[in-house]
């Protein structure tokens, strides 16, 4: 089961990379951010995929969005100072909570 979380992280990591060049790219129109998005894209689902084969779909997808919102939320406020209210602060920490149970008290996770 940890070689599934690895590969998670992993397709997350892609993800949030890729979606952060997206940003970057200028509508595809620079060439390096816009091969990032490509690369990164396609090693995401690719990594996505190994998890999908012994955990359900749904899990897997509300993990790897959940954490990808964040992620690039925090990335955005940090390296682009975009700022957060309080509203969008409250709703991060919904979308961490929804993940960590899942992890922790669902039983879908170990199916």
């Amino acid at each position: 089961m940890l070689k599934n979380y690895i590969l998670l992280a992993a397709a997350i990591v892609a993800e949030v990379i890729a979606t952060t060049a997206l940003a970057r790219s200028e509508s595809f129109t620079r060439l390096v951010p816009s091969l990032i998005v490509v690369v990164g894209y396609v090693a995401a689902f690719g990594l996505l995929s190994f998890p999908m084969r012994v955990m359900p779909a749904g899990i897997v997808y509300a993990i790897w969005s959940g954490m990808g919102i964040v992620l690039i939320t925090a990335i955005s406020w940090i390296w682009y100072q975009q700022k957060l209210d309080f509203a969008a602060l409250v709703g991060l920490g919904c979308i961490i909570a929804g993940v960590l149970i899942i992890n922790i008290f669902s039983r879908s996770v170990s199916s």
